[in-house]
């Protein structure tokens, strides 16, 4: 039968749709819940390094522990999304013997996005921890 998916809104800022699909309302209308999720993995990996996206999917796979994959069908719209309002910006880079890659950088903007998303992870992790007596250090 599977898990169920519940839509709950727990403050303006979070929705949650099933497991571990969290979602900021800024970026609530993605077709599928598990979208929301995909842009926090993508800007947090941005914050501090500009990467192409075939690096993005493998830094995720690798820093989950295989646990957690996005594939390019999609994450590339993804990045296209996130570039189209303004939390990133792609730039084309050449490189002699190499294909051409499209590296992005998060803005300004994805910045504050980044942070909007952690809090309200934060405060859904606390949630849930209050619920099932789950403690995080």
């Amino acid at each position: 039968m599977g898990v169920p998916y519940v839509a709950t809104r727990c403050n303006p800022a979070l929705t949650v749709q099933g497991p571990l699909d969290l979602e900021p309302s800024s970026i609530n209308a993605h077709p599928r819940p598990e979208e929301g999720n995909n842009a926090f993995l993508t800007l947090s990996l941005l914050e501090h390094n500009d990467h192409h996206g075939y690096e993005l999917s493998k830094l995720i796979e690798s820093r989950s522990g295989g646990v957690v994959r996005i594939h390019a069908a999609s994450l590339y719209p993804l990045l296209y999304r996130l570039e189209k309002r303004g939390l990133i910006a792609g730039r084309w880079v050449e490189k002699a013997g190499e294909r051409r890659r499209r590296y992005y950088r998060i803005t300004e903007a994805g910045r504050k996005q980044l942070e909007a998303q952690r809090r309200s992870w934060l405060e859904f992790a606390e949630a849930i921890g209050r619920i099932t007596g789950v403690e995080y250090a």
